[in-house]
């Protein structure tokens, strides 16, 4: 999981692993796919109106901009191990929450960076406004957290269990 504070990322293992197999393959098999699709593209004649070369080359781009972002955020990681089964929130957690005391109206989230974000379940950045209400609280506390609206919500800590992948 990650935390991000001056400039470090704390990562697991895991997502040390996953991260750096990603930057592995967009700088490598990546790259020459693209460069084909570019090349391929470049063949078909005026570039001006050529659809699959400007499509080629913004998928290029956005690759380009993931490579870099991971190659910051790697280079700045520190790996350490998932958080204790404690019932703490911290970052690397998978939290259950309840608004406004309202047993039925729950939220379970992740914890943790956008890097680290599935599509198994929704991520909550450390420090949004969510993330900062909750962390450090234990199950069965309290929290509250500013909306975007400037007002203030309650949320119960249901949940922190340690996120297993």
């Amino acid at each position: 999981m990650t935390q991000t504070s001056d400039n470090v990322t704390w990562l697991t293992q895991e997502a040390y692993n996953q991260l750096k197999a990603e930057l592995e393959y967009l700088s490598g098999p990546a790259r020459t796919e693209i460069a084909k699709k570019i090349e391929a593209a470049r063949e078909e004649g005026d570039l001006r109106e050529n659809g699959g070369y400007h499509a080629a080359k913004e998928e290029q781009g956005k690759q380009e901009l993931r490579v870099r972002q991971l190659t910051q955020l790697l280079e700045h990681a520190k790996v350490g191990e998932a958080p204790a089964d404690d019932g703490v929130v911290e970052p690397g957690m998978v939290v259950k929450i309840a608004f406004d005391g309202d047993e039925d109206d729950t939220l379970t989230f992740l914890m943790a960076s956008r890097e680290y974000a599935s599509a198994d379940i929704e991520t909550y950045s450390p420090q949004s406004p969510l993330g900062v209400g909750v962390n450090g609280k234990k199950v069965g506390d309290d929290a509250a957290y500013e909306l975007p609206n400037g007002k203030s919500a309650m949320v119960r800590i249901l949940e922190a269990k340690p996120y297993k992948g």
